[in-house]
């Protein structure tokens, strides 16, 4: 079975509750009906409903009355919303007045309804930025307990079956945090733990990526790889993480025994941490288009609860996946 069709599986069986703030948007009307129809999750749509309804009829969708819909300038729960809001950020100066304001906007109004309780997860950015998708989110809903950075992870399906975990080979951060600390590095291996296992369904494996492998050479850049391998260790004791390793060594096995002897991730890695932004994207991309490769993501890893950040060019069919995904992080969490 592919990894997307595992995911949709699972989703199925977890049910969980996902809020799409841009219900106004043609595609995510679109990926919520068929989301609804595959059973992937529960849906909320933030828009007008009967503008929801008029897109839905034009469209000849049919599970879209299975949605739960909720106007953000009119429903039962504002003022609760609104108190919420001013709860969590009076020692910012909110103020009943200023949230009133803010809780009409579906970004926010999303990110209250998880940290309410009312929802499990968010998928959004078909017709916002990655600042504006983020922001209420870093203001609410917050990171992850020991976790102050938040990362994106790529799932690389590779051709070659040999790599990784049968092909899939989690790529990490190539998208979100252009250079991250010691410290920081170390948050994005175990967040990336979490994806492998919660989404990916399997253990991971994770090397720390450098120019250097166990010493061989000596920069100050090769130091905050092993630092941040020290520090994920002492975080997570149970991971099985290695660094720092080059990716020939983390990857391939003759070359892994050879470099890194009695490692017990060299040629085994499913998971690899990029230094830096720079590296993990060039890579991600490299492998998508010479290798032919099927890249899934970003997926962001680190927040509290999953809020997931679509590209402004996406498809229907990409809004469905993230939906899957979304889901299958938010059962993931429960689970912790």
């Amino acid at each position: 079975m592919e990894l997307l069709d595992r995911i949709k599986l699972n989703a199925r069986k977890h049910n969980m509750r996902i809020v799409l703030p841009e219900g106004y948007e043609e595609r995510n009307i679109k990926a919520a009906d068929i989301a609804l129809e595959e059973g992937l999750a529960q849906i909320i749509l933030l828009g007008d409903p009967d503008q929801i309804k008029e897109h839905a009829s034009k469209l000849g969708l049919k599970n879209i009355s299975k949605a739960t819909v909720i106007d953000p300038h009119n429903h039962a729960r504002k003022e609760e919303y609104i108190n919420l809001m001013v709860e969590l950020r009076k020692n910012k100066g909110m103020t009943h007045e200023e949230a009133s304001k803010l809780i009409t906007d579906p970004l926010y109004l999303g990110v209250l309804m998880i940290k309410n309780g009312d929802a499990d997860g968010e998928v959004s950015g078909a017709d916002h930025s990655t600042g504006d998708v983020l922001r209420p989110a870093f203001h609410y809903v917050k990171t992850a307990p020991g976790i102050s950075v938040v990362s994106g992870a790529f799932f690389m399906i590779l051709k070659d079956k040999n790599f990784g975990e049968d092909g899939v080979v989690i790529f990490a951060d190539g998208a979100v945090h252009p250079n991250p600390n010691e410290r920081e590095l170390a948050e994005i291996a175990v967040a990336s733990a979490q994806t492998a296992r919660a989404i990916g369904g399997f253990e991971p494996r994770i090397a720390m990526l450098s120019f250097s492998t166990k010493g061989s050479a000596r920069n100050e850049m090769v130091d905050k790889v092993v630092n941040a391998t020290r520090i994920a260790k002492e975080m997570a004791p149970d991971l099985q993480l290695d660094g720092e390793l080059q990716a020939d060594a983390a990857l391939i096995e003759a070359i892994g025994k050879s470099k890194a002897p009695g490692s017990p991730i060299a040629g085994k890695a499913n998971v690899l941490i990029f230094p830096d932004l720079n590296a993990g994207n060039i890579a991600y991309k490299l492998v998508q288009r010479l290798a032919h490769a099927e890249a899934i993501g970003p997926v962001l890893q680190g927040m509290a609860a999953p809020i997931n950040d679509l590209s402004r060019g996406c498809s229907v069919s990409d809004i469905v996946s993230m939906i899957a995904i979304t889901a299958n992080q938010a059962a993931g969490m429960k689970k912790q």
